[in-house]
C-alpha cells in the first residue's frame, strides 16, 4: 500500500504547473492544482481514502501518537463547499502542491511545453501523494502534487476565455 495516488480523469482547476504562485502576499511560491473528481469515480475516490488512511497512520507521530479530533483532512465536497460554482457540482476535489515543478505530459505522455496547451478547465490525471503535517497549531493531510497528465481540452475555468482572434478578428465593432 501506498501514500501515492494515480487519479482517474480529473478536471485541473487553479492550475499553476509552470510557475509557482503564492496564496497569499509574500507566502512561499508554490506549483498547485485543485483537482475536480466526479463523486461516480468510485475508483478514484477510494484509492484516495486508502492513501489518506494510510498516511495518517504514518503521521501519528506528528500529531503525538495519537489522531487529532479536529484534522483537516484534504477531500472534499464541491456540493457543500462550492456550492456556488457549478464546475464543482456533483464533485468531490482536493488541492495538490509542490515546491518542485510538476512533470506535465499530454495523453500520449509527450511532455507539455506550451503554456495555452494546459490550463485551469482542461481535463487529465494526476500523480499525487498524501502525507502528514503538524504546522502552527494546524494538523492534517496534505496533498503532494508529482505530475500532471492532459488527457482532452476543456472550457477554461476562471474567465479570460476568449481569444484575441475572436475578439478582434471582425471588422464589426471598429467605427
Amino acid at each position: 500500500m501506498s501514500t501515492k495516488v494515480i487519479t482517474g480523469k480529473v478536471r485541473f482547476s487553479y492550475l499553476h504547473a509552470f510557475e509557482p504562485s503564492s496564496m497569499v502576499e509574500g507566502g512561499d511560491k508554490k506549483y498547485s492544482v485543485s483537482l475536480i473528481i466526479p463523486k461516480s469515480d468510485k475508483v478514484t475516490l477510494a484509492k484516495i481514502e486508502k492513501a489518506v488512511a494510510l498516511a495518517i497512520e504514518e503521521g501519528k507521530s506528528k500529531f503525538g501518537g495519537s489522531i487529532p479530533k479536529n484534522l483537516k483532512m484534504p477531500l472534499r465536497d464541491g456540493d457543500e463547499e462550492r456550492e456556488d460554482d457549478e464546475n464543482y457540482a456533483g464533485c468531490m476535489f482536493l488541492n495538490a502542491n509542490s515546491t518542485n515543478k510538476p512533470g506535465l505530459v499530454d495523453k500520449d505522455v509527450n511532455p507539455i511545453l506550451d503554456r495555452e496547451d494546459l490550463y485551469s478547465g482542461c481535463f487529465g490525471r494526476a500523480s499525487i501523494n498524501f502525507y502528514a503535517y503538524n504546522a502552527s497549531g494546524s494538523k492534517g493531510i496534505a496533498v503532494g502534487l508529482n505530475n500532471l497528465q492532459k488527457l482532452e481540452d476543456g472550457d477554461r475555468l476562471g474567465g479570460g476565455g476568449a481569444s484575441a482572434e475572436s475578439d478582434f478578428g471582425s471588422d464589426d465593432d471598429l467605427l
